[in-house]
């Protein structure tokens, strides 16, 4: 055929391929999420391979060994002791909490990794929920979740976290958030909101490393009144922009890999860094499928983390991101 313009010429070798990439994913995209508990001893958490509930001190060890990595962030989740949890999350703001302990030890040992704190009650509250219920128990009560968190907040940059992330999907957080770090004195600290955080199914897992999940006997936790509806794009962009409108650093989509075209919707709205959070489903379903002999575990995790970094996303939280790291690192 006489063909004037033949596309498979860019694609004929390696070197051809990448050189004309479009979309790269770079160590300095991961953000590295992590659990720590107040045991002596690792647990492993079996719905997510090689993800474990950590010690303080390996908490540390691990922190230190991802920013030698060249990973430059990680998320902080604390796993709190069913005897601390109450109806309202009380211990949230004990001076004892366990995540204060871990941001200042992981802070004083890796200054410069940047540490990313988690702003919800669900670690913290017997019912599982992101905020305070309401006197008939039947929702969470906005306003008065609201005064908690950005306490909250506060404290975890006295800790130590460089970004307060709040998860809750309450309306006026952020800026109540950001109205609490400037009067405490703590101005340079950066909110990373968790601007369109859907009512997701994919959550399993995770619920299940914190024990946020119900108890064994009640109804499986429903988060629709607060995180959005799965269906709707154009809310989650009202959603973005209040949030930067109140004084968010950062947003975040969540899930990641489902939600693609929100990532790339969300990228053409803002200017401010976009985060996209991998969740835990979402890495345990690779792996299942992995395990089970479906699918080429590499090429797919892999797959998975530039189509997210295609769709718009600035930086990822991904449970992967020791192990790509360590694999960027040898190329």
């Amino acid at each position: 055929m006489q063909l004037d313009i033949r596309l498979r010429r860019n694609r004929a070798s390696e070197g051809l391929r990448r050189l004309t990439r479009e979309s790269r994913l770079l160590v300095e995209d991961l953000v590295y999420p992590l659990f720590v508990h107040g045991g002596d001893r690792n647990e492993p958490v079996p719905s997510m391979p090689g993800v474990v509930r950590r010690t303080v001190a390996d908490l540390v060890r691990e922190c230190q060994e991802a920013a030698d990595l060249g990973i430059p962030a990680a998320a902080i989740f604390p796993v709190i002791e069913a005897r601390h949890k109450d109806d309202r999350g009380s211990h949230a703001l004990a001076a004892e909490n366990l995540l204060f302990r871990a941001l200042a030890e992981v802070k004083a040992a890796v200054p410069r990794l940047a540490l990313i704190a988690d702003v919800a009650l669900d670690p913290y509250t017997a019912h599982g929920h992101d905020g305070v219920l309401r006197s008939d128990g039947l929702d969470v009560d906005n306003d008065a979740s609201v005064e908690i968190l950005a306490d909250l907040a506060v404290c975890e940059a006295r800790a130590g976290a460089d970004i307060v992330a709040p998860s809750d999907m309450m309306d006026g957080r952020v800026g109540a958030i950001r109205r609490a770090l400037d009067g405490a004195g703590f101005t340079g600290t950066c909110i990373l909101s968790y601007a369109a955080k859907f009512a997701s199914a994919y959550y399993g897992p995770f619920r299940a490393a914190v024990g946020s999940t119900a108890a064994a006997d009640a109804p499986p936790i429903s988060k629709s009144t607060y995180q959005l509806d799965p269906a709707n794009v154009r809310e989650a962009l009202r959603e973005v922009a209040l949030d930067e409108h109140e004084g968010a650093d950062m947003v975040m989509v969540k899930p990641a890999g489902l939600y693609l075209d929100v990532i790339r919707a969300v990228r053409g709205q803002t200017k401010l860094p976009l985060a996209a959070y991998q969740v835990s489903g979402e890495y345990a379903q690779i792996h299942a499928a992995a395990q089970a002999g479906w699918l080429d575990y590499a090429a797919c995790r892999d797959e998975s983390l530039l189509a997210i970094k295609r769709a718009g996303a600035d930086f990822i939280l991904t449970y992967f991101a020791r192990e790509v790291a360590e694999k960027l690192r040898c190329i």
